[in-house]
């Protein structure tokens, strides 16, 4: 460890004792996201998961971008210390539950090494590790004072349930109004339509129903109708089998995420079911809080009965910071899709989607400031003053892309030098601005990606994917085929350095968010971040624009002194409630007034 992350780890640790984890609100985290088998190879011998034979088989392909590739909970455990000393102090890891090996099309195959096809609700996938080891990784995070949050799944398990009456994947939505046919299970055994045997295939020979929730006849191979646990989730009553969403209308919540087998989250019986499962995982491991996958796509109802269940039941282990956030995904600046989650359907908190368009643009260049004046002016969408302050941040995830892709894809022409820039700067917003910063793991040593999806799931560990390797990062001659946990990179530096000035300053963690200016194209923006209970105010200005820049920014009249946090402050104002300020190409400061 260099000398810089030395000093960056003692700090952290002093700042944050373990002692004193289960008392930090949400808003005073800084979140670590990770896949854990594109982090670290912490054990070998789990890579094929305990299978044998190819890797349809075993879903093991080191090469390939869509099979698993060896990274376990065991890694995560070796590279805590390297999280820490960024900053982090909290680790999201994606879902490390059992899934179904390989799904998909023939020919178009890909395995559950992200963790989103479940079978398994009650144990760790063995690709990843054991269960023992989860409980390991949760209490090393703790000892060190990090919290462990998990990635959670409701909407939907691995793709079991086939529908007799389509071709493979292609399965169109049938609604409740057109489609009151019956179900039957594969076996022969009836699903409420009184029947027996199975060799019906047609809808001519369903029984008819009033009951709108039944579309098509399912089937479930021999080999898998019993491989879903808890043992409910075998039984098809307890999904909507109603072929694939088309993310509109009411096959939003009852289609299938494509072809994923939909949960009937209506049914009391699957509420109770997930109560259990999820609060199973909370009384054995203490985990600290649950980012819900695809929230967006289940009933608002079933939420309002789950997350105060979870709650009380983290309560009941001593956690009373438990963190909720649910994803209610835009790859638009539009608020209205992700208060749904908080304001229809009450949850703490949703991940915030609209944060990461707007830096995405601004910051990306392609927009100016003032898109970020009217994110936060819709922040009362939310709830209360507090509830923005919870929302988790981000620039770039697994799923949409990175922001370095953004950013390069924007300006083809521009210098790494640029996107570096660019990409500091996204995360100096991401770091000091109103939410809970999630820092998307390879951010910080330069990672660029080819896209969303799996082009922009890189290991950290050297890579065998060819095109993983041949991406050009930022900030280093390094590439993904070497390992890629270096402190010195200029990004995690940058990172760690925004982080230890957001943990020292109470401001920019809880503080209320003022806009100061705006521009209406690329340029200036300003912010101050006050807090209401010292009285604490830091003054943040961002360059957007590829030119250096100098203004006036209008300011708190009774406070005319200022001390620099980061970049060159002016000591005092200019005249009352006017500080000039001047800022190099797409640079940033730090201001503390006093």
């Amino acid at each position: 460890m260099s000398l810089f992350a030395s000093l960056i780890a003692l700090s952290m640790a002093g700042a944050a004792p373990a002692a004193d984890y289960r008392q930090r609100p949400p808003e005073d985290e800084i979140v670590y996201f990770l896949l854990p088998d594109r982090f670290e190879n912490g054990d070998a011998g789990n890579d094929k998961g305990g299978l044998e034979g190819d890797r349809l088989a075993t879903g093991y392909d080191p090469a390939s971008k869509g099979f698993f590739h060896g990274g376990d909970l065991k890694g995560v455990i070796r590279r805590l210390d390297y999280i820490q000393s960024l900053g982090a102090t909290a680790v999201w890891l994606s879902p490390v539950f059992k899934n179904k090996v390989v799904q998909g099309p023939k020919g178009q195959e890909s395995a559950g090494y992200h963790g989103y096809w479940v079978t398994d609700f009650t144990r760790v996938d063995p690709h990843l590790g054991t269960n023992a080891d989860f409980k390991a990784l949760v209490d090393a995070a703790h000892a060190k004072g990090m919290k462990v949050y998990m990635d959670i799944l409701i909407n939907h398990t691995a793709d079991v349930i086939e529908m007799a009456e389509c071709k493979g994947y292609d399965c169109p939505y049938r609604s409740r109004a057109d489609y009151p046919y019956a179900r039957r299970a594969a076996d022969g055994a009836s699903v409420n339509d009184g029947f027996a045997g199975d060799d019906v295939q047609t809808t001519e020979n369903f029984a008819r129903l009033t009951d709108p929730n039944f579309a098509y006849m399912v089937k479930v191979a021999p080999h898998e109708k019993d491989i879903k646990v808890p043992a409910w989730l075998n039984e098809p009553i307890y999904y909507h089998n109603r072929g694939n969403s088309t993310f509109t209308g009411e096959s939003s919540t009852m289609g299938d995420f494509v072809g994923l087998d939909d949960l009937m989250t209506e049914n009391p019986r699957v509420v109770q079911g997930f109560v259990d499962i999820y609060g199973d995982w909370i009384d054995r491991y203490k985990v600290d809080g649950f980012r819900i996958d695809t929230a967006k796509h289940v009933n608002p109802e079933f939420w309002r009965a789950f997350a105060p269940a979870m709650l009380d039941r983290a309560a009941k282990n001593g956690i009373p910071n438990f963190h909720i956030f649910g994803e209610y995904a835009t790859g638009d600046m539009d608020p209205t899709i992700t208060a749904q989650g908080t304001r229809v359907a009450g949850l703490p908190s949703s991940l915030d989607f609209p944060f990461f368009a707007a830096v995405r643009d601004v910051a990306g260049g392609t927009k100016a400031p003032d898109w970020l004046e009217k994110l936060f002016s819709a922040d009362p969408l939310y709830g209360d003053d507090r509830t923005a302050l919870r929302l988790p941040t981000f620039t770039g995830n697994h799923d949409f892309g990175r922001f370095a892709h953004f950013a390069r894809k924007a300006f083809p022409a521009a210098s790494d030098q640029e996107i570096l820039r660019r990409t500091e700067l996204a995360h100096a917003m991401l770091l000091t601005l109103r939410g809970v910063p999630v820092l998307y793991s390879g951010d910080e040593q330069g990672f660029t990606g080819d896209g969303g999806d799996q082009d922009a799931r890189e290991d950290m560990f050297p890579s065998k994917v060819a095109v993983y390797n041949d991406n050009e990062l930022i900030g280093t001659d390094a590439t993904t085929a070497r390992s890629n946990f270096d402190p010195d990179h200029p990004l995690y530096r940058a990172f760690a350095r925004l982080a230890k000035l957001r943990q020292d300053h109470v401001a920019l963690r809880r503080g209320e968010q003022r806009i100061r200016t705006y521009a209406e194209k690329p340029g200036l923006f300003a912010v101050s971040r006050i807090d209401a209970a010292s009285g604490q105010e830091i003054l943040l200005a961002f360059n957007t624009s590829n030119a250096p820049l100098s203004a006036n920014v209008a300011v708190d009249p009774l406070k005319n002194n200022y001390t620099a946090l980061y970049g060159d402050c002016p000591a005092r104002s200019a005249a009352p409630g006017q500080l000039a300020i001047k800022l190099p190409p797409l640079g940033y400061m730090i201001c503390k007034a006093q």
